[in-house]
């Protein structure tokens, strides 16, 4: 456990703090989630590689660069509402749950989103709960949002996540017409139909599937 202490310190400063991310609320959440706890037991030892790692069912855990720089991104505060499309094996949503107020976080694979569930409940974070479901339709059971983040490529902005962000709030989202290369934005609501974007960097996620995403299984 200590040389996984050891390089978790070494990913926040040569994988983060090297590349630019600044938060200091980011920095302690990523500092303080065990990541060797959400990839398969025998990936633990590189858990904090800079790269992604397989989680199983064809889905990934995102390297912790991109996990941090997308949280950063959100400009979180401790009350907010925040709404996660892509559980995967928890992890980001981990992370989000130790700077916001309460996490919603959707997974449309059963055995990801029970297995997700399970590991969260076993860790002890109580802000956080899993939906199954199809996350391109976002969670209006709880909306309106201050932070939305999507952790898969769309091939546009879903219209429903829109209509769920808050005003003032702030959507993060890989988008492209490719499924495998899309560019980061984030969608910031000034009014009741009117929104800015910005575009942040290039990146590589898994499609978005589902009905206001890409359409195939």
């Amino acid at each position: 456990m200590h040389e996984l202490a050891v390089l978790r310190d070494t990913m926040i400063e040569e994988q983060l703090k090297w590349r630019g991310i600044r938060d200091p609320a980011v920095l302690a959440a990523m500092r303080e989630i065990p990541r060797e706890e959400f990839v398969p037991p025998e990936l633990a030892t590189i858990a904090y590689a800079d790269r992604p790692l397989p989680i199983g069912e064809e889905q990934t855990i995102s390297q912790p660069y991109i996990v941090a720089y997308m949280t950063e991104a959100l400009e979180l505060t401790a009350g907010d509402r925040v709404l996660e499309i892509g559980t995967g094996s928890g992890y980001a949503a981990a992370v989000l749950s130790r700077i916001a107020g309460q996490v919603y976080t959707i997974e449309r694979l059963a055995e990801l989103a029970r297995t997700a569930r399970n590991r969260l409940e076993r860790l002890g974070y109580r802000n956080i709960v899993v939906h199954l479901g199809d996350g391109t339709l976002g969670w209006p059971d709880h909306a309106p949002y201050e932070a939305i983040v999507v952790t898969a490529g769309a091939p546009d902005i879903p219209r429903p996540l829109l209509e769920q962000l808050a005003e003032g709030g702030r959507l993060v989202i890989p988008v492209g017409p490719h499924p495998s290369f899309q560019t980061l934005v984030r969608i910031r609501r000034l009014g009741t139909d009117e929104y800015r974007r910005e575009e942040l960097l290039d990146v590589r996620f898994v499609p978005l599937i589902g009905s206001a995403g890409w359409e195939f299984p």
